[in-house]
């Protein structure tokens, strides 16, 4: 029996054994000109496994790039494309910048203060219904990450301190119910099997 355990490690498996197989044909080929007529077939079913993507410009040069991986860059043919170096596949990526910036009530989150400073430049009306809007988010992310029941008075006072004190929610206002906010739970009740 012949099992895949001892056969040799694909590159990139997901193009299977026989893209593989073909591949590894490539590299017998001794006539330049037949090896790059070949290695265009091999790069056309290629394209075939991914029919959505096979008209566009960056699939072509990713399924070249592809088919270097795949000689373990030794297919000396004319490529189309420069072929990545084996350096670029073990290069580590650049780190990602995180942001310094720091934000009080983490669980509000740091778009919620940006919404915030924008709230302070509409007037009348549109200025309390987008406070309202405001405090039922607020709510809504303070139960995301606290599952005990809150008062509405704990996110106006919130909302007050974030705002510095600009933006007071209207007497009267309350906010939706926190089971609306949160929606139902995704528990399902376990029932006995009668005997």
């Amino acid at each position: 029996m012949d099992y895949n355990t001892k056969r040799k490690k694909m590159a990139l498996p997901e193009y299977g054994r026989n893209i593989q197989n073909m591949v590894d044909y490539l590299l017998t080929i001794e006539d330049r000109e037949k090896r790059n007529r070949s290695a265009q077939t091999v790069i056309d079913v290629m394209g075939n496994l991914f029919t959505h993507l096979r008209d566009v410009q960056e699939f072509k040069h990713k399924l070249w790039d592809h088919l270097a991986i795949m000689s373990d860059f030794n297919l000396d043919i004319d490529y189309p494309y420069d072929p990545p170096s084996p350096e670029s596949l073990n290069e580590r990526p650049n780190t990602v910048p995180y942001s310094k910036n720091r934000i009080k009530y983490k669980h509000y989150g740091k778009t919620m203060e940006l919404l915030i400073q924008e709230a302070d430049n509409f007037e009348g009306e549109e200025r309390e219904i987008i406070i309202e809007q405001l405090a039922n988010h607020m709510k809504k992310s303070y139960l995301a990450w606290n599952k005990d029941a809150v008062e509405d008075q704990m996110i106006f006072n919130d909302l007050e301190e974030m705002s510095r004190g600009h933006l007071k929610v209207p007497e009267g206002t309350q906010l939706a119910d926190a089971k609306t906010l949160v929606g139902p739970s995704n528990k399902k009740k376990k029932t006995k099997k009668k005997k």
